[in-house]
């Protein structure tokens, strides 16, 4: 399995690349990024071709399988040209700026028969089978919380253009809260709507939200969706609460780690359970590459994201426009 990376620049490299170069029988034989010096380096230390054209980087090296990543506003060009060259691919999420562009890339990849991966990676782990098993009985209420460390970090891994909505689509609640809008999809059904949405750029004043509070419902059921970049912690440290409620259970996330899972009668029991997004990334990409090796279709695909973002897009007309206000620094 031959692997090329396509917008390399893009701060969760790490959690693609690791894995992939410990995959069996997978080497990485490209790199390509629009930053002339972060590809000659990275492509240096991989001892593979690198380019500033994905394009040309895909035609000569001839990839079994592309992993793209990259500026939001980047994904539906690579999509398509991937999607029509026929090569097999993963795409970071949101895949795109907005549920139009979405929207269109699902429909080619289907059209196509595309093998096109998204990294919804809770669908990957442990903790959505539990949550599953509760739905049994119907969930009544879903409470997520997760806020992630200063918007900063972006600037330190050199993707200022996270800070812009132009280029990344939104902040908080299109980059962090696509995990969970899922889980509402799945576990509440494609009729989910957003009730309520508040969003707040206030702790640092920059043109993203760095706070976003969504209210789902779907029927009498809802579900509460926070996040947020004002957690002081590095990357992929989370403040980070779940609460689930079916009619003869209360479940609680205390932390990435562990859950616990109370009866009506009181009786409660601690189990395992990774219920952070992180350590799902490598069995993402273990498991992409073996479903590419087999011609079995991924976990998750492009058409998932069209009610995420349908649900993202409708936040956002909620809560309206940002206040404008001078960055903090």
């Amino acid at each position: 399995m031959r692997l090329a990376f396509i917008g390399a620049s893009h701060w969760h490299l790490a959690l693609y690349l690791e894995p992939a170069l410990d995959a069996p029988g997978t080497s990485v034989v490209g790199v390509a990024d629009p930053d002339p010096v972060f590809i000659a380096n990275l492509s240096a230390k991989l001892g593979c071709v690198g380019d500033v054209d994905f394009r040309e980087l895909c035609r000569r090296t001839k990839p079994d399988f592309v992993i793209a990543l990259g500026r939001h506003c980047d994904m539906r060009e690579e999509a398509i040209f991937l999607i029509e060259e026929g090569i097999p691919f993963a795409l970071e999420k949101p895949c795109g700026l907005n549920l139009r562009e979405v929207t269109e890339l699902a429909a080619l990849a289907e059209k196509r028969g595309s093998f096109a991966a998204v990294p919804l990676v809770f669908r990957n782990g442990d903790f959505l089978p539990r949550l599953q098993e509760m739905g049994t009985e119907g969930i009544q209420y879903m409470s997520y919380r997760f806020i992630g460390g200063f918007p900063s970090r972006y600037e330190q891994a050199n993707c200022h253009w996270m800070l812009d909505p132009s280029l990344s689509g939104g902040g908080c609640t299109i980059n962090l809260s696509p995990h969970f809008l899922d889980l509402a999809v799945l576990l509440m059904g494609d009729e989910v709507r957003v009730r309520q949405a508040v969003m707040s750029n206030a702790a640092w004043g920059r043109p993203i939200e760095d706070y976003s509070a969504v209210t789902l419902e779907s029927g009498t059921n809802l579900c509460l969706v926070e996040t947020g970049y004002i957690y002081p912690a590095p990357t992929s440290t989370f403040d980070m609460h779940y609460a689930i409620r079916s009619p003869s259970r209360y479940m609680v996330a205390h932390d990435p780690e562990t859950v616990e899972i109370v009866s009506n009668a009181g009786e409660r029991e601690m189990v395992r359970s990774l219920t952070t997004n992180v350590p799902h990334y490598r069995t993402f990409v273990h498991d992409a590459i073996e479903r590419v090796c087999k011609g079995r279709p991924p976990v998750a695909g492009i058409a998932d994201m069209v009610p995420i973002m349908r649900l993202c897009e409708e936040a956002y007309a909620k809560a309206g426009p940002l206040p404008l206000r001078a960055p903090l620094v």
